[in-house]
């Protein structure tokens, strides 16, 4: 609230990019929130009554007796709340939340929405929360519809190209944060290439295998109502989606999909091929507080983070890189090595902060997040490297990890491997 807006009054700005359902989403995370809190109070409070040789409960981190009645009356009462408030706003939203209010997303919200789904995009998902964004396939902002060619056309109008660009986004973005310092690498390669680019939207808390299902799924609907014969698929990956980009191909080809037949390129922008530092050091926090029966209980807030950053310490790919095992249990590396998709050609871009190349550059973070080697699939295991052509890789210097989506080097570099670039040999 700004010194301009009178006292008890909203800021009218900030309403504008909400909607009535948001109430109802932040109310349950509210009541998810205050069980956490409770939850973590009641296992410091177990914690140190065990070391004390006081706690007589059998649960590990549940206090007995008068104690655990309290805590347990708190819950009741929380829950009570929430389901009040439930209650509410499902006779209230109906009457306030009429799309047709709402007909353009504020870039703001979307962009709060986005991050919130990066953190705990699997949890919303798991609870039914509302703010859980579904994948999407778009263009200028809107959904495709992929119903039938002719729907598809009549909402693309002339742009309907037979190359088209998917574009896929990294953690904690969507689709509109293509456009960085006025700048779209999708709109550039348009002009530049006469190609139709398309953006996804979606949950990046998620496991990246289970975006990557879901984008090979929406790729078979796009393909089948394309409006003209497609001839070529480039699909675009920054970061996180070109990890996604990478599940779906495989997901695609062993269930026998029609749109690999028409994948030409794969091009990834600071991909984490073989993960992120700062992922794994995270989970190196997640260790250090389980150290000591004091700290143990504030794992839970480290652990609060998605599937889909924790997908990032070494690169998950596959549901076989996570199923079965602990998200924050042993820090190895179980990842199934998967090669580059043969038949399809592949090329990568990483960037580093240092202002040249040379032995020190190498060994920094690389963009910031995702260090050189892991972008350029480098790895001391033969069977985990990713084999790119040295004519397919480009290290772009003075460069951040989103500066890649807005770096004038990388949008030539990309002119200049599609223009070049034809169709492998199968």
């Amino acid at each position: 609230m700004n010194a301009s807006t009178p006292p008890g009054k909203p800021n009218q700005a900030l309403l504008r990019h909400l909607r009535p359902t948001d109430l109802k989403a932040a109310a349950q995370l509210a009541t998810q929130a205050t069980h956490g809190v409770i939850n973590l109070v009641e296992g410091v409070h177990r914690s140190v009554h065990r070391q004390l040789g006081l706690s007589k409960s059998a649960a590990p981190e549940q206090t007995g007796g008068l104690t655990g009645q309290i805590y347990r009356g708190i819950r009741g009462v929380a829950a009570l709340v929430g389901q009040g408030m439930d209650g509410l706003l499902g006779v209230l939203l109906p009457l306030l939340d009429d799309p047709a209010t709402h007909p353009e997303a504020s870039p703001q919200r979307d962009a709060v929405l986005a991050a919130l789904n990066g953190v705990l995009g699997d949890r919303l998902v798991a609870t039914g929360n509302p703010l859980a964004q579904a994948m999407e396939l778009r263009v200028d902002g809107k959904v495709l519809a992929l119903s039938a060619p002719d729907a598809l056309k009549n909402q693309l109008g002339e742009a309907v190209s037979p190359h088209v660009v998917l574009l896929a986004h990294g953690l904690c973005m969507n689709d509109t944060q293509w456009r960085r310092d006025g700048h779209d690498h999708g709109a550039y390669l348009a002009e530049s290439l006469g190609c139709t680019p398309i953006y996804v939207r979606y949950n990046s808390g998620r496991h990246t295998s289970e975006n990557g299902r879901d984008l090979a799924l929406l790729l078979e609907q796009l393909v089948a109502a394309w409006p003209v014969p497609l001839q070529r698929l480039t699909i675009l990956g920054h970061s996180m989606g070109g990890l996604v980009a990478r599940s779906a191909v495989q997901v695609a080809r062993e269930a026998g999909l029609a749109w690999p037949g028409q994948l030409r390129e794969l091009v990834f922008l600071g991909s984490p091929h073989h993960g992120a530092p700062l992922e794994r050091a995270g989970h190196g926090v997640d260790v250090l507080l389980g150290v000591t029966p004091f700290t143990a209980p504030f794992t839970r807030l480290g652990q609060l983070r998605s599937a889909g950053i924790t997908d990032l310490r070494h690169g998950h790919v596959l549901d076989a890189d996570w199923q079965g095992r602990s998200r924050f249990g042993s820090a190895e590396d179980h990842r199934v090595p998967l090669p580059l998709p043969e038949g399809v050609a592949c090329f990568t871009v990483a960037a580093t902060l240092a202002a040249q190349r040379g032995l020190l550059a190498d060994r920094l973070t690389g963009d910031g997040l995702v260090p050189l080697d892991s972008a350029l699939g480098r790895h001391q295991e033969p069977s985990r490297r990713l084999v790119f052509a040295r004519d397919s890789q480009r290290i772009v210097y003075r460069t951040g990890h989103l500066d890649l989506l807005s770096s004038p080097a990388v949008a030539q570099q990309l002119v200049d491997w599609l223009g070049d670039s034809a169709a492998p040999d199968a």
